[in-house]
């Protein structure tokens, strides 16, 4: 008969779906009765634990949603390897505030200058910050939306992908349009228009763009909604990746 309180007790947390507090309750109570602490202290205790194992959850779901193809955060970008990149503005975008305000980012440069891991780690940041984020690259997008269009879910996947409130798009510029695909994500942009911030990286000069998007009207079109309220990367030098590699290659040289 000892033991049917504990029982009682494990049961009632689990179905109150409270894993930490089921978890950690016997020892927290050794702990306070070792301190001479109180119900309130103990219970304060298990609370606070409960809570920042919650919100550590969900901050694992929400990057497990965002369907980031790698973790990677600010803290480890090499910032002096790209020197034209202002790492102030990149911190203090890290904060989100522009998302709350519903702005854009677009980070420009070659290829292998860090674009990616800019976006990533900041679409880490949103999502331990409670956002939610919408990673994919330009050419799956275009994908997924022209493959919608044809199965007639286009407005399911249109809403879905605008819902986020952090959508990044990848690697734009890397591979020409078709008329139909450069139309759909020209429409899913003016979607989020004033209603959610969008990240593209892009290795292509905005003067280039045309050749990505076909016409010049679409491409201004575009440009003016993305540039209305707009915060630039600028991320030309050497390679970031082709730096990286070297380094570890001097590393392991005898």
């Amino acid at each position: 008969m000892t033991h049917v309180p504990e029982i009682l007790l494990e049961h009632h947390l689990k179905k109150l779906k409270l894993p930490t507090f089921l978890r950690e309750y016997q020892k927290v109570a050794r702990q306070c009765a070792t301190e001479g602490l109180d119900h309130v202290q103990f219970l304060t205790r298990l609370v606070e634990l409960e809570l920042i194992d919650r919100e550590r959850r969900m901050v694992e779901r929400r990057i497990k949603t965002a369907k980031f193809p790698a973790t990677k955060s600010l803290d480890s970008f090499d910032f002096k390897a790209i020197p034209k990149l202002n790492k102030m503005q990149v911190l203090d975008l890290a904060r989100c505030d522009w998302i709350e305000r519903r702005e854009n980012v677009i980070a420009l440069g070659p290829s292998g200058t860090g674009k990616t891991h800019i976006a990533l780690g900041l679409g880490l940041a949103a999502c331990q910050k409670g956002m939610t984020v919408s990673f994919t690259t330009a050419a799956a997008l275009v994908n997924e939306l022209m493959e919608a269009r044809d199965e007639r879910r286009l407005l399911r996947v249109q809403k879905q992908v605008a819902s986020a409130k952090l959508l990044i798009i990848d690697e734009l510029g890397f591979v020409p349009l078709s008329k139909t695909g450069a139309e759909l994500l020209f429409e899913l942009i003016s979607q989020r228009y004033e209603r959610g911030a969008t990240l593209i990286t892009s290795n292509l000069p905005f003067d280039e763009w045309t050749e990505t998007f076909g016409t010049e009207r679409l491409t201004g079109a575009l440009l003016d909604r993305l540039t209305h309220h707009v915060n630039i990367l600028e991320m030309n030098g050497e390679s970031y990746r082709l730096a990286q590699s070297q380094a570890r290659k001097a590393t392991k040289t005898p």
